[in-house]
């Protein structure tokens, strides 16, 4: 079973307040107000389950998949890492969320999307985890774009 691991709200934005301005929350953040609601239907014809990984935890399926037209998805919840871990993700300058990840996907392809992934992230995934895999990173200025959405949809054909 493919996963798609959305981990920033970044993702779903648009740069350009002309097309994001249908969007208007009652409250919330500038993010909230730059969600791009075309982004939730274009995330769930992927051929893979979305699931939520950001640090928005639950909230994410409160605020965030009414807004995208999303069902309620499951989330990754974020332990607190040990000391020893803490050590070796900053000698490896593995973003925080990467080991999580890895842990949760267990032996499952996925794809990671999210605004923060550097080769350090690629290369210890490659390493410790047993199946295929997708880092890819996507600008939070600018949100999925088509693109985007094309590199995510061929390798998730070919996993």
């Amino acid at each position: 079973m493919l996963l798609l691991l959305l981990t920033t709200c970044d993702c779903f934005l648009r740069d350009h307040p002309s097309q994001y301005q249908a969007v208007r929350p009652t409250g919330g953040t500038s993010h909230m107000a730059r969600l791009d609601p075309q982004i939730g239907p274009r995330l769930a014809a992927l051929p893979c389950d979305l699931v939520w990984a950001t640090t928005w935890e639950e909230e994410a399926n409160i605020e965030l998949a009414p807004r995208l037209g999303l069902p309620q998805l499951p989330v990754v919840n974020w332990p607190e890492p040990s000391a020893a871990h803490e050590r070796e993700d900053q000698w490896f300058g593995l973003h925080w969320k990467t080991r999580t990840l890895v842990a949760w996907a267990d032996t499952r392809p996925f794809a990671r999307v999210d605004d923060e992934i550097t080769d350090a992230d690629r290369d210890w995934v490659s390493t410790h985890h047993p199946a295929q895999a997708i880092l890819h990173r996507v600008a939070s200025s600018r949100g999925l774009t088509d693109q985007d959405f094309a590199v995510l949809d061929e390798w998730l054909q070919l996993a």
